[in-house]
């Protein structure tokens, strides 16, 4: 009994093995629509989807996330779409680098947006929100201005826990510059690694 006690309080302390976000699925009236909104909207690209599948839906990456489309059997599966935009409201955030741009972008292409500001001790954070076709909202922000500060003692997971250096490097005092993908994206991430180590033994 004593061996069980323990080992409950080892698998408790042991962090959970999350690596990352993979994707958001979304039910949509039309696919091919959502398809062609979230190709020119946001420069996503179509990506080969299982063939076991036999429903109809789309798979999408970029910026190391995944969006999963799914056709609704019924338009009384999609949520009803909603003519107000609320940063309230459900949504997916994706940081960007130049917040005008997408401003541009948007009205070039008539889609109708909000903007919001976040303040605190001094940063300020620039937000943009709309809707998908189906009335699904997305933000665009420079969130990374803001530091990720715990508020518990729970350890944040960055890309390389491995190594404190790299780890320090990519994320260990906010958010990763690179995501390493289980997906096919090991290679990539290992290069980078090794980039990384070349150029620190350079500089060292």
């Amino acid at each position: 009994m004593g061996l069980e006690i323990v080992e409950e309080e080892v698998n408790a302390a042991l962090p959970l093995p999350l690596m990352s976000l993979n994707h958001v699925s979304f039910v949509c009236r039309s696919v091919s629509l959502s398809v062609k909104f979230y190709e020119e909207v946001l420069g996503f690209v179509s990506v080969k989807r299982p063939s076991s599948f036999n429903f109809h839906g789309a798979w999408l990456f970029n910026y190391g996330v995944g969006i999963h489309l799914l056709q609704c059997n019924s338009l009384d599966d999609v949520p009803k779409k909603k003519g107000v935009i609320n940063p309230k409201d459900n949504h997916i955030s994706f940081q960007c680098s130049d917040i005008n741009l997408l401003k541009r972008k948007l009205e070039e292409m008539g889609i109708e947006y909000v903007t919001a500001v976040v303040e605190d001790s001094g940063i300020q954070v620039d937000q943009l929100f709309f809707h998908d076709p189906d009335g699904y909202m997305v933000e665009i922000c420079n969130c990374e201005n803001l530091p990720v500060l715990p508020l518990s003692s729970s350890p944040l997971k960055f890309p390389y826990p491995k190594d404190p250096i790299l780890s320090s490097l990519y994320g260990g005092t906010g958010l990763s510059k690179f995501q390493c993908r289980p997906c096919g994206a090991e290679a990539e991430c290992v290069i980078m690694e090794n980039l990384v180590t070349d150029m620190m033994d350079i500089s060292f």
